[in-house]
């Protein structure tokens, strides 16, 4: 059985083409050095690549042709994608096809998991597509794969990256109840540029409450009667400006987020958002830094850092292993 994944935005963009306007495209902005990445390797990677094959287990990781695959896989990490590779939802930045998705495989939850074991890797993120043609917006199918992961292999880390469900907390319990330790869920782009470059049933506002709600009934529901953590997202090079960066970072921390991340925005294809400024690394280890000094528990930011990027991190493995995960105020 096979999963569909996110053809997502580390893609590079094709050629120059017409604007679905008919007017000339705009000059496309050359990709900087620092974009480049060296070609995955190492014992570890090369076991998982090796274990992965045949399972029909298709990741996020190799499907979007993610640039931290080999930094990933080589930290025992990985990111699958379960319920279709069609959205309900058509956001300006992404490439996933959008349209009436099919209906759930009640046995996906089961394989998933079943590959995930035997994949080898100790920390997995499960995300999916938006799908609001469900009424729970696919929260128990999510949670079904957690529970049997967890049966499995008791040991493993997992992390949610999960949809707003349409603001529909029960979405959420749901996933706390089923002993995630992560429950992700990505605002994207700071206030102003929401409606811009998300679909118009996302707001910042309902991903906000999404996160909130998160660290309020996740308090000390974790598997290890810890916090359930709390993380999310943002895109760069958009046109936000630093202020709004920080205006961000502000409401994050008032709904208590626990892990930001910070990553580039590329272009999937000339139908997509162009790109609006390559942000260089020292503006990226700046935002770092100002997360960190608002209170973010850990932060990773980097031109080619994704959602997922590095969710194993030592730091995640040290609390979620051995503290049961952080306190509402915790620090590194």
């Amino acid at each position: 059985m096979k999963f569909p994944i996110l053809q997502g935005p580390t893609a590079p963009p094709s050629s120059p083409s017409p604007s679905p306007s008919g007017r000339a495209a705009a000059p496309r902005v050359p990709k900087p050095l620092w974009l480049k990445v060296q070609a995955p390797g190492g014992e570890r990677y090369r076991a998982i690549k090796e274990r992965q094959k045949g399972l029909g287990l298709f990741t996020v990781c190799e499907e979007a042709r993610c640039p931290n695959i080999g930094e990933c896989w080589g930290g025992g990490t990985a990111t699958i994608m379960l319920m279709g590779g069609t959205c309900t939802r058509g956001c300006r930045f992404c490439a996933v096809t959008t349209g009436k998705p099919l209906a759930l495989d009640p046995e996906e939850p089961r394989n998933a998991a079943r590959s995930v074991v035997e994949m080898g890797v100790d920390y997995i993120v499960l995300t999916s597509v938006n799908r609001d043609d469900l009424p729970d917006g696919g929260a128990e199918h999510f949670a079904s794969c957690v529970r049997e992961l967890k049966r499995l292999k008791p040991e493993i880390l997992v992390e949610v990256l999960i949809p707003d469900f349409q603001g529909r907390m029960a979405g959420v319990d749901t996933l706390i109840d089923a002993a995630c330790e992560v429950i992700a869920h990505n605002v994207e782009t700071v206030p102003r540029l929401t409606r811009r470059v998300r679909d118009a049933r996302a707001t910042f506002e309902q991903s906000l409450a999404v996160l909130g709600h998160i660290k309020t009934a996740g308090r000390g529901r974790g598997p290890r009667g810890g916090d359930v953590l709390a993380k999310t997202s943002l895109m760069v090079g958009l046109g936000e400006t630093e202020a709004e960066i920080i205006e961000a970072l502000t409401l994050l921390r008032g709904v208590d987020v626990d892990v930001v991340t910070f990553g580039q925005y590329l272009r999937p294809s000339p139908k997509h958002l162009e790109v609006v400024e390559y942000v260089r690394p020292e503006v990226f280890d700046h935002y770092a830094d100002l997360a960190r000094e608002l209170g973010f528990a850990y932060v990773a930011s980097g031109p080619l850092v994704r959602s997922s990027y590095r969710a194993g991190e030592l730091f995640l493995k040290r609390h979620l292993e051995t503290q049961g995960g952080l306190n509402s105020r915790g620090g590194a």
